[in-house]
């Protein structure tokens, strides 16, 4: 059993655990994921690592309410277990493998929308503890919507919020920012993006126009985590790849976005009317 030893709500619908599992926090890197499952019959839920600690043997998600199995889970409170964890799964940050001494001064910029936040906060760290410059953007609907932006701001050189109503930082996308950013002159090694799949489509765009390198994370389509179920297929430069195993961050620019969309359009359904059952079942219509 894996204890929950912090709970936090970051939103209304957000909440952050720290999360017993010593082996897996032995062994995590950035850009890596876990599966967790809540009870005996539970769902396996991929989450992307939102932090670790090797010295006290925990792991950190951030879990959102988007359907039945992630419900149950947030409700879930300090002092519960998940069943199983089971981790690091997929491949770590190509960074990762850059020796400290050439990540010393390289400059990255990573573009953050809503939960896409948590798997950038490893990454920023990283690289921020060994001396990159590491400039953040982090984009969300309204001012109560911005997770993290404390611990964020710890571990980046400049952090700028972007909210659809303008209700904290810049009114506007994410991507009005990264072009004002680059606009200016303001030069970045490279670029990571983590959110909202369409999102992510355009700041590609976006980076595209300025010869930007950009990675992006497809950690949102995957279902089972372990490339036995295929609902993770994306084309990766007119390869099919699975997001879990060969995954989860690729060469922005080789990305169909396109077909990644629809296909997670197909799972969004399945997943509401597996919501919508549950709440009825619950008397809760």
């Amino acid at each position: 059993m894996f204890k929950i030893v912090k709970k936090e709500t970051l939103t209304p619908v957000t909440v952050l655990m720290e999360v017993e599992a010593p082996r897996l926090a032995a062994s995590v890197q950035p850009g890596q994921f876990l599966i967790v499952k809540a009870g005996e019959t539970g769902e396996r839920i991929p989450l992307t690592v939102c932090d670790y600690d090797r010295e006290n043997g925990t792991v950190t998600i951030v879990i959102q309410i988007a359907g039945a199995s992630s419900r149950k889970i947030f409700y879930m409170e300090e002092g519960d277990s998940f069943t199983d964890v089971v981790g690091p799964l997929g491949n770590p940050s190509e960074f990762v493998n850059v020796p400290d001494e050439e990540l010393k001064g390289k400059s990255y910029v990573f573009i953050a929308g809503g939960l896409g936040t948590a798997p950038v906060y490893p990454q920023a760290r990283y690289l921020h503890e060994r001396g990159a410059c590491v400039d953040v953007i982090l984009g969300a609907k309204t001012s109560a919507l911005v997770i993290m932006k404390e611990r964020m701001s710890s571990v980046c050189d400049n952090l700028y919020i972007c909210t659809d109503d303008g209700s904290e930082g810049d009114r506007g996308l994410v991507t009005l920012k990264l072009e004002k950013l680059l606009q200016t002159g303001r030069h970045y090694d490279m670029g990571v993006a983590i959110g909202p799949m369409i999102m992510m489509k355009f700041v590609t765009l976006t980076a595209k126009k300025y010869s930007l390198p950009l990675t992006v994370s497809l950690n949102m389509i995957m279902v089972d985590g372990t490339g036995m179920c295929g609902a993770c297929r994306v084309s990766i430069g007119g390869e099919t790849k699975f997001a879990c195993v060969d995954g989860p961050e690729f060469d922005a620019y080789k990305v169909d976005f396109d077909e990644a969309l629809r296909r997670q359009t197909i799972f969004k359904e399945k997943e509401t009317e597996t919501d919508h059952k549950c709440l009825i079942g619950r008397g809760k219509e």
